[in-house]
């Protein structure tokens, strides 16, 4: 006899087969609503799309919350008029139990005023499984304000958020890229994108003084960290607001008007200085695939 657990492993990786890109961040944006300039038909003000995908670290906010494993995501996502998302993902990370270590719940509303400037906001809730809230981290909610600006050469994204956990802390993200594609081919039913960006991330970092020295270190408002000192070594901890990590990346995505597939490479740079707790640094891979079910 076939058991639950089997049946939800099936389910879990036949999400992840469909075409469905909801796009991790390399650190600074959560897991996302996909491109729909090419699935979008005319008339409709309703879209359902499903799928998931593979990543090989989840890097939110200056830290891997997937304790740097790899990850697999299946999701859906329904959209309104082009302006207004709601999504479910589940995550499972590798060799941890339960299957589905946490799950993701986003609100995301985009409008465009003109050919050069956008506004977007969105509210995303982290459900992490009890059971895993002191490996992982504390479920927690994220919200920000995104304004955009298409300069032609440049698109830049400047954003404002707020992360409400254990700690309650902000953070700002200077984004720029540049958009672009390739002509129509297989009978103008598919193209190739490229959307090239480098992204500034600040936020709350702790200062961390001893009677041997000073370091800087990330502030964990949704996980766990502490610091063990030798016997005779005083700490004493001040908070300030400044630059977290730099990370650039290069997603090139295969757009047909059913599905989109896309493969994201990114290197993440931690710009603080502590050596005893290190930023998550170094190369990302994630890739995606969805299609539009109505």
């Amino acid at each position: 006899m076939v058991s639950l657990k089997y049946i939800l492993k099936v389910i879990f990786f036949s999400l992840c087969l469909l075409p469905l890109k909801i796009s991790a961040q390399t650190g600074s944006k959560p897991l996302q609503i996909p491109d729909t300039s090419k699935t979008e038909s005319k008339g409709s003000s309703h879209a359902l799309y499903a799928g998931g995908g593979y990543g090989s670290n989840m890097i939110y906010l200056g830290s891997t919350i997937s304790r740097d494993q790899s990850y697999g995501y299946g999701s859906l996502s329904y959209g309104f008029k082009s302006e207004f998302y709601a999504t479910l993902s589940a995550v499972h990370l590798s060799g941890i139990t339960p299957y589905m270590a946490f799950y993701i719940g986003s609100l995301n509303y985009s409008h465009t005023f003109n050919n050069w400037f956008d506004i977007s906001a969105g509210i995303y809730r982290y459900h992490v499984v009890p059971s895993l809230t002191d490996t992982l981290f504390s479920s927690f909610i994220y919200g920000d304000v995104t304004f955009g600006f298409d300069w032609k050469i440049l698109y830049t994204k400047i954003s404002a958020g707020g992360l409400f956990s254990e700690e309650n802390q902000a953070y700002f993200q200077l984004r720029n890229s540049r958009y672009f594609q390739t002509k129509e081919f297989f009978r103008k039913k598919a193209n190739l994108s490229f959307d090239p960006y480098v992204n500034l991330l600040s936020g709350t970092l702790t200062q961390v003084k001893t009677n041997t020295k000073t370091s800087v270190m990330i502030t964990h408002p949704y996980g766990h960290w502490k610091r063990n000192n030798p016997d005779g070594v005083t700490t004493t901890y001040s908070k300030k607001f400044g630059i977290i990590e730099l990370d650039f990346g290069l997603p090139v995505a295969l757009n047909t008007d059913l599905m989109t597939i896309e493969a994201e490479p990114s290197y993440v740079i931690p710009l603080y200085d502590d050596s005893d707790y290190p930023g998550a640094k170094g190369f990302i891979f994630l890739i995606s695939i969805y299609f539009r079910i109505f």
